[in-house]
């Protein structure tokens, strides 16, 4: 599997993950805790795909700037 998809995949899981947990823990009364959940939850995936948007950032300036 290339990383890509396995990227995909690892945004995907996380996005069912909190889609499960953050009900439950709202509902146990523990709005917080499903706040926070959200929270890293977001910011995993933002650093998942700023890692991507730096390598196609460096892929363009290769492709476009190599004289």
């Amino acid at each position: 599997m290339t990383p890509e998809v396995r990227a995909v995949f690892q945004i995907a899981g996380i996005g069912f993950l909190l889609a499960f947990l953050h009900p439950i823990l709202k509902q146990s009364g523990k709005e917080e805790f499903a706040q926070w959940a959200t929270f890293v939850g977001f910011v995993a995936v933002f650093v998942i795909v700023i890692g991507y948007v730096d390598h196609l950032y460096g892929e363009i300036q290769r492709v476009f700037l190599s004289q």
